[in-house]
């Protein structure tokens, strides 16, 4: 009786292994149907310090619905640095931008101090428009990641000079002072209007811009917590970053980050880290809205790394309640989850390293493949 216990467990795994291989229809849109094609545009939201704990908290608080589940395509991806079991914000930032892993604390770089481009570089070096869009300063590691080459991500003034050197279209966030009070004497937000940049200073210049760049500092540093005044800044900035961007007929690749879920899990904050987290699931919504209706985009959801340890202990689904612990007030080792949807969406399953992303990314919009034989 127990081998026939055995045997029939065994069929249903291999069963649902070779049903996980199957494309899966989603009842929000054709992707089996646009899989295959090249996308247009590439849209990655990272949630920074998210982990798999930290998303399943945002399920549990939204009572049993998460945005983030209309993608079927999921895979998990490992962390680590190139010096460091636990990565840090930089390093992990520089893996997903640039396919490089690196140090711990370096921006944009190999662990040899060579300067190494990123997927935003290559999309702006192949006509199409770009974008970033945080909640955090715009010089802090992970947007710095696409943009920047420095040996520290805490070289904030440098970090927004190289913001000089490449031209984002759209750029919505924090970091006024690092781009305006400098020791330098520049004021970089001067040096982009003479490029051709719209300065907002706030969300009601954002929504009223109809240009071509913007450039929205909306704070002196890091915007403050959702539940503390953001707002819906990040949802926000998306519809109008992707509104600007899906002009040009190239397509566009457009990066957003979900920064203080990491600030929570670092303070073992439960109450914000949920909060956070549902801010982000909302801005996945709205980005997963625009490629069903769009067809042409690929959005991958990550994270760079999980933060805190955090742990899921109890809870209910039908109040929302949600009871987390956490092991750390640091970064923790585990993989993150990795989901996809679109075009190319099927090759973000399994497991992979976090270069891989970057890897995959640049495959799908099918720019020269000889630049990553290099």
């Amino acid at each position: 009786m127990k081998k026939a216990i055995n045997y029939i467990v065994l069929l249903i795994f291999l069963f649902a292994s070779c049903q996980a291989g199957k494309p899966a229809v989603s009842a929000h849109s054709n992707q089996t149907k646009q899989e295959t094609k090249k996308p247009k545009n590439v849209i990655l939201l990272i949630g920074d310090g998210m982990g798999i704990a930290q998303l399943y908290a945002g399920y549990i608080a939204k009572k049993g619905h998460l945005n983030a589940e209309r993608c079927k395509y999921i895979g998990l991806q490992k962390t680590y640095s190139a010096n460091e079991l636990i990565t840090d914000s930089g390093a992990a930032g520089t893996a997903l931008a640039t396919g490089h892993k690196t140090n711990n604390k370096m921006i944009g770089m190999t662990p040899d101090g060579k300067p190494v481009n990123s997927i935003l570089y290559y999309a702006e070096q192949n006509q199409k428009t770009t974008g970033l869009v945080v909640a955090c300063a715009m010089t802090h590691a992970t947007p710095a990641s696409f943009v920047a080459h420095e040996p520290s991500r805490y070289n904030n003034e440098e970090i927004a000079a190289d913001f000089m050197d490449i031209e984002v279209d759209v750029l919505i966030g924090g970091g006024l002072t690092d781009f305006t009070k400098r020791k330098d004497g520049r004021n970089l937000v001067d040096e982009m209007k003479a490029k051709g940049y719209t300065f907002a200073a706030n969300m009601d210049e954002v929504k009223n811009f109809n240009g071509e760049k913007l450039a929205a500092f909306l704070y002196d540093g890091h915007p403050p917590y959702y539940a503390k005044g953001r707002g819906e800044m990040l949802t926000e900035g998306t519809l109008k970053a992707i509104e600007t961007l899906s002009k040009d007929e190239d397509g566009f690749f457009l990066m957003i980050e979900g920064s203080q879920i990491d600030w929570a899990g670092h303070k073992n904050q439960n109450k914000m880290l949920v909060q956070e987290v549902i801010d982000f699931d909302n801005v996945i919504g709205t980005v997963l809205d625009f490629a069903e209706k769009d067809g042409e985009t690929l959005v991958i959801i990550t994270a760079d790394h999980e933060t805190g340890g955090y742990a899921i202990n109890g809870g209910d689904l039908e109040t929302g309640k949600v009871k987390g612990d956490f092991t750390s007030i640091n970064h923790s080792a585990v993989m993150v989850p990795v989901l996809a949807y679109g075009p190319q969406a099927e090759t973000f399953i399994g497991f992979m390293q976090n270069t891989d992303i970057f890897i995959k990314m640049y495959n799908a919009f099918g720019f020269d493949p000889k630049i990553l034989e290099e």
